[in-house]
């Protein structure tokens, strides 16, 4: 696929209208397939998924609910998708919440989202109790599963409520006008609660992103997507539920982390929307395995040789038939991977292509819906982070030498600005230009690169720029780091900035290299093993970006929902050689 050539995409108003047309399209397709208590797989049909988000949203309006806020809270499952497009498409605004937040971080932003009513899974009654008394503010409780308590309704009843208001000839839910302008979704970015902001988003800024994305990456009916990150993201609500349900697919829940494999090989996805982590990961113990077999690492390097060829030069493709134990080991279907969150490693990229897998990187903030950038079906750059998105401009603000300097966007998909924050608001968006904060460049063919944080640029005295996240790039490509940052400290003493690392190491691959070694943090195999990995990295680098001093910490980093690295997070172990040059 060249750059100029897209997709055809049907044009679509708003999430309502975005619904209407894909229910008589796909009417009897299944829009879920989950399991039932005895573990059988059934399906919900998109007929199915209309009536009830209809019916809940007629039983919302009759209790009072009409342009309130809702908030919903719980895990990844069919009745969360039935709220949040009940609320959005004629009710009132959403307020997704992060189910991973302790219990004064929920009270904090029900009150600061000024949410008249909550929906909530049973695994969250003992908080709602918990809070239910010190927030006056919010009138109605609603739990997703039948429960005794009697200040809570049950979402069941509503929905039948709904039917039945419906039946006797209600048509104001229906009838509903949604103003595709209005910030009718509103979401809190990722971070400790005090300095969390609320993103207020459109049905325009989500249904651009939605038509932008399908018109690079081909998404059909027949697809099943394997629904693992969480729902109150806007990366996985908007490419992992929205996107789905407008091109005629289907969507399973995975049960949990540990039972992702489990649910591979139940649902057999076609589709999995995941971030690096996840990725790396498999594709390491593939290679860790291949390394324990005799003979199994030289017939993988083998098997990719041949495979390479026949596909790249012959367009014979017989990846999947030639690594059929890998595709097995995922549902046997599995055919792209959208990844989002954090860079990752090319050669793992490249490396699950040669599998038969296609790994499509992007870029994106909750405040452009999230996606920005992405890389197509067939227009790919493994190490970057795809182009713009149609109806997406992007722009280095004051680049360097090099071309690096922040990112700045401007479209459709840019929030509307933060919840009664117009001095934060104003910050970040100039003009029609969002400032993403984020440090990057963009090549010739119009792809980009992320090189950082603007806030994280460690600045040397001579006034040199280093990003951090590329030296940790290269000390994340040794098998003997499971985690790291790269930070800078001033000197007080020589009125320099000093480069510096935290690392917290992959002991199980330490373990396979140094057997019968105690695997303490304190064991000085251990540091030794570490030190060679900081030599290396620095021996690819000029002097002023050498990292001068490292600690090994005894545990991994704190992190926060969405599974990024808190780059502040204290130091636990003690500081380890204190030149590593």
């Amino acid at each position: 696929m060249k750059k100029e050539k897209l997709y055809t995409v049907r044009q679509i108003q708003d999430l309502k209208d975005m619904l209407e047309q894909s229910v008589p399209l796909y009417g009897n397709n299944p829009a879920f397939r989950k399991k039932d208590s005895d573990g059988k797989i059934r399906t919900i049909t998109y007929n199915t998924f209309y009536n009830d988000i209809t019916a809940l949203g007629a039983a919302l309006i009759d209790m009072g609910l009409k342009n309130k806020k809702v908030a919903v809270l719980g895990e990844n499952r069919y009745l969360w998708c039935v709220t949040y497009l009940s609320v959005v498409n004629g009710v009132g605004t959403i307020v997704p919440l992060d189910r991973e937040l302790p219990v004064s971080d929920i009270e904090n932003l029900l009150q600061q989202s000024q949410a008249t009513a909550i929906v909530f899974s049973e695994k969250y009654l003992e908080m709602v109790q918990t809070i239910r008394e010190r927030n006056p503010e919010v009138k109605h409780w609603i739990c997703m599963d039948d429960t005794d308590e009697p200040f809570i309704l049950s979402l069941a009843a509503l929905i039948a409520d709904g039917r039945k208001s419906l039946n006797a000839g209600s048509q104001t839910y229906q009838n509903a006008e949604i103003d595709p302008d209005s910030p009718l979704i509103l979401l809190f970015t990722s971070g400790t609660t005090g300095f969390s902001k609320g993103v207020m988003l459109s049905h325009k800024n989500i249904c651009s992103v939605i038509t932008g994305v399908s018109a690079t990456v081909r998404v059909l009916p027949e697809d099943t997507l394997l629904s693992i990150l969480p729902l109150h993201h806007t990366y996985e609500c908007t490419l992992g539920f929205l996107t789905i349900i407008y091109s005629g697919a289907s969507i399973a829940f995975s049960d949990g982390l540990k039972y992702i494999p489990k649910n591979m090989k139940e649902y057999q996805p076609t589709i999995l929307v995941t971030v690096p982590l996840l990725l790396e990961n498999v594709y390491n113990k593939v290679w860790a395995q291949a390394e324990k077999q005799k003979g199994m690492k030289s017939s993988l390097v083998l098997g990719q040789m041949i495979s390479g060829f026949l596909y790249n030069v012959l367009g014979v493709d017989i990846r999947k038939k030639l690594f059929s134990k890998i595709h097995d080991n995922v549902g046997g279907k599995l055919r792209l991977f959208i990844v989002g969150a954090a860079a990752i490693d090319p050669k793992v990229s490249k490396g699950l292509r040669k599998w038969g897998f296609s790994v499509l990187q992007g870029y994106g903030l909750t405040e452009c819906a999230p996606l920005v950038t992405g890389n197509r079906d067939l227009f790919f750059k493994d190490d970057s982070a795809g182009i713009a998105i149609p109806g997406v401009e992007i722009k280095i603000d004051n680049p360097d030498k090099k071309g690096i300097g922040e990112i700045l966007v401007r479209g459709s998909n840019v929030m509307l600005g933060y919840f009664n924050n117009l001095k934060e608001t104003e910050k970040v968006i100039t003009g029609d230009w969002f400032h993403t904060g984020d440090l990057g460049r963009i090549d010739r063919k119009g792809f980009l690169y992320i090189t950082g944080r603007c806030k994280n640029v460690i600045v040397t005295k001579n006034g040199k720029n280093i990003f951090p996240e590329e030296l940790e790039n290269y000390i994340k490509d040794s098998p003997f780091v499971g985690e790291c940052i790269v930070y800078g400290e001033f000197d007080e003493n020589s009125g320099e900035t000093k480069v510096k690392a935290q690392i917290f190491p992959n002991l199980e691959r330490i373990h396979e290299r140094l057997k019968n070694i105690n695997l303490s943090i304190d064991t000085e195999e251990i540091r030794k093993l570490i030190q060679e990995v900081i030599n290396n990295v620095n021996r690819k680098n000029p002097l002023y970006k050498q990292i001068r001093h490292f600690i090994i910490r005894d545990s991994e980093f704190e992190k926060t929902t969405s599974r990024k690295i808190k780059r502040h997070s204290p130091c636990i172990s003690a500081k380890v050689n204190d030149n590593t040059t």
